[in-house]
């Protein structure tokens, strides 16, 4: 097997060069992950080039224009242009070359924004998705449709997998444009350095179930050796596992050791409420898979940002 990562130097693809280096790799296995370094997606002939210069047999296709809440309202366009190019390049090329299987990566923000929760695999395309993101869901969602598109028409084994909110070493810490646990490390970092107030955007209320990225690349691999389905796959901790923000707040001030105050601006948005999934379809396949407590994961990433701060902080 040749297995092309794209989006291999980001917060999933890292983690699964991590776990493939630290012995869930197989002799059997090659493992190519390139970055936006070594093909400009967003362009058909640059896509095909890759396809043509690796000839992989496998793809796990990650990459993706991805932001937090307040870089998703400012630019929706944008997102579904840039996703839509590049997911229609790399599952086209995919099939040109004779690819034997792709596995694609969704977000649970591709849910209907009005839902009944759990959600879970069969309810993707039933209503609209949050307003705030509106542009990057549907655009993940069309690949849902393309996967179905090429299995019924071409016999191609393309599936995909919805992990909730991924954190973990190599994420993205922008603390405007990055994902609301990433940002908060660096927030809790600034404050320790300065001495103030830790200031979270919004009330702290809303909950998510949080996934570490090394438990998600142990996944990843499950699906790409095992999961034979093409409809999608939630890949996630469990409902009992969803934390509220504020507690997450806490779990990084706790593993960062600031002593400080917590302070809620509540003049910020607090995007989506909820978006509660079910994991109970991965559980049918893996009863036994260990997820890395919360509180631990949380540690060993705040551990990482402190160790790798002139890099990560960019």
């Amino acid at each position: 097997k040749r297995i092309l990562v794209t989006g291999g130097t980001g917060l999933v693809g890292r983690a699964i060069e991590k776990v493939v280096a630290d012995g869930e790799g197989r002799p059997d296995e090659e493992w190519i992950f390139v970055s936006s370094r070594d093909a400009d997606l967003t362009s058909s002939s640059e896509t095909k080039a890759l396809f043509e210069r690796h000839k992989p047999t496998h793809v796990i296709h990650l990459a993706a224009m991805v932001g937090g809440l307040f870089k998703n309202l400012r630019s929706n366009l944008d997102f579904w242009r840039t996703n839509i190019h590049i997911n229609d390049n790399v599952l086209h090329s995919a099939h040109e070359a004779g690819v034997q299987k792709v596995v694609s990566c969704l977000s649970t923000c591709i849910f209907p924004d009005k839902t009944t929760y759990p959600i879970d695999e069969t309810m993707i395309h039933n209503r609209p998705p949050h307003s705030s993101n509106f542009g990057y869901s549907y655009a993940k969602r069309m690949i849902d449709v393309q996967n179905r598109g090429y299995s019924e028409q071409h016999g191609r084994r393309f599936t995909a997998v919805i992990p909730t909110n991924v954190f973990g070493p190599h994420d993205n810490f922008n603390i405007e444009d990055g994902h609301v646990l990433p940002g908060l490390i660096h927030k809790v970092y600034l404050a320790k350095q300065s001495g103030s107030a830790l200031t979270v955007w919004g009330t702290g209320k809303p909950r998510r179930q949080f996934i570490y990225s090394l438990d998600l690349a142990r996944l990843f691999l499950w699906v790409l050796r095992e999961y034979d389905e093409v409809e999608p796959i939630i890949l996630s901790v469990g409902e009992e596992d969803e934390v509220s923000i504020q507690e997450a707040a806490e779990a990084i001030a706790e593993a960062m050791e600031f002593r400080g105050e917590l302070v809620f601006d509540t003049t910020k948005s607090d995007g989506q409420f909820k978006k509660t999934a079910s994991n109970a379809k991965l559980r049918r396949y893996l009863p036994g898979f260990q997820f890395t407590p919360f509180r631990k994961a949380v540690k060993e990433t705040c551990a990482w940002f402190n160790a790798n701060y002139a890099t990560a902080r960019k």
